[in-house]
């Protein structure tokens, strides 16, 4: 599979037809380059849950930040970050649409948090209105999601503008230092590649009945989160993609719900890919077993030696060349920042060759063709699923605009 050309043949996904403003956006001249490394950038946020106010803060502590703006659906969301940060009541826009208000507004870069379901057409309406672009993971919910973010992705770089996917993992030193050693060959050519994703939390209550309860609990909801492969368990199959570095042929999958209630999402997958580069990855995922110990665990087998990573945990090699490696500490909170520190170096740099764009959507992919194939309970190839092109879709009507 082709990246470019892939992305290429699909055009950019539309965003609740039934709910969007009255009116087009006008492009808008994307950000200059600022001179200064120590320029203090206006943001906005997009999604006030609790990851939004939570990276809110760890923008604002930089103090090369200033979070001017924000928009969610929810008011009384929208108020707790609001009154926190000082933001003047006019620039607080709820509503399905209230994020292209802000949009509208002057600022020089977004920080989308809402629920993936929404995030290829707000980076895209982004990247219209020439505004760098800080992304959660994961970066869409299906196919055609995936293939705008990397349209966008390759606009903004045209526009000169930043676009960066916050994967905490791939802004942390031992994990940067260990896949560079793997690609110089240390560990000689990758034989087999394992992922698991045991996640004690997550929830086994009753999925949410009412269109505006299913967006405050989006997690549950499959067409808003993607269903958990690909939410949460990304983040193993990201690292295992990187150290791969080639594109999924097929995938055989299965799973089920058996611990969370009918409707939900699922709660296991058992997903068995071969890769481009004839390299078989065997990936579990599991959620909410009691007791159960939070990993997120990618280790592969080469002809030279081993390498281990556990985003709780350690990073290291053995074999041939080894690599001490060590603790990745909390990575959860660190791995943010030092993304945000880049975001800002990128922006004020003039950096726009974006990165971090291609390697999410490969990774994205990967998750979409797992969780379609477990879905289906059996064998599914990239290339199928590419001509599927299959979008996953929830009714809005009624909801406020």
């Amino acid at each position: 599979m082709n990246q470019p050309s892939i992305v290429h043949a699909m055009p950019r996904r539309t965003f609740l037809a039934t709910a969007a403003a009255a009116g087009t956006f006008a492009a808008l001249k994307p950000s200059t380059a600022l001179a200064d490394s120590n320029s203090v950038l206006e943001i906005g946020l997009i999604g006030c849950g609790g990851r939004g106010g939570w990276i809110a803060d760890l923008f604002v502590q930089t103090g090369k930040y200033r979070l001017v703006a924000c928009a969610d659906y929810f008011q009384d969301r929208i108020d707790v970050v609001g009154d926190k940060f000082k933001i003047e009541t006019a620039r607080r826009y709820a509503g399905l649409s209230g994020y292209r208000r802000l949009l509208e507004s002057k600022l020089d870069a977004v920080v989308i948090e809402t629920p993936p379901y929404f995030h290829p057409e707000q980076a895209a309406a982004a990247v219209d209105a020439g505004k760098h672009v800080f992304l959660a993971k994961p970066i869409a919910v299906d196919v055609p999601g995936c293939l705008s973010i990397g349209e966008s992705g390759r606009r903004a770089t045209a526009k000169k503008l930043v676009f960066l996917v916050d994967f905490q993992t791939r802004a942390n030193e031992l994990y940067r230092e260990a896949l560079r050693r793997v690609r110089q060959g240390d560990m000689g050519r990758v034989v087999l590649v394992e992922a698991h994703y045991p996640w004690s939390s997550g929830g086994r209550d009753l999925p949410p009945a009412s269109m505006e309860e299913r967006l405050r609990r989006w997690y549950h909801v499959k067409e808003l989160s993607g269903d958990f492969i690909v939410e949460q368990a990304i983040h193993a199959l990201d690292v295992a993609t990187w150290i791969i570095d080639a594109d999924p042929v097929r995938a055989l999958g299965l799973g089920g719900r058996k611990l969370r209630p009918q409707g939900s999402i699922w709660d296991h997958f058992s997903v068995n890919y071969l890769f481009a580069n004839e390299v078989p990855l065997s990936f579990t995922c599991i959620q909410t077993i009691p007791e159960m110990k939070d990993e997120i665990v990618a280790r592969a087998y080469g002809s030279e030696g081993y390498i281990y990573t556990d985003y709780f945990g350690s990073v290291w090699i053995r074999g041939n060349e080894p690599f001490t490696g060590g603790s990745t500490g909390n990575l959860y909170t660190t791995g943010a920042q030092t993304n945000i520190h880049e975001f800002h170096q990128f922006i004020t740099q003039g950096k726009y060759d974006n990165p971090t764009v291609a390697p999410s959507v490969r990774s994205n992919l990967t998750a979409v063709l797992g969780r379609e194939a477990g879905y289906q309970g059996g064998e599914l190839t990239m290339a199928e699923l590419m001509r599927e092109n299959g979008k996953l879709e929830l009714d809005f009507r009624g909801l406020k605009s």
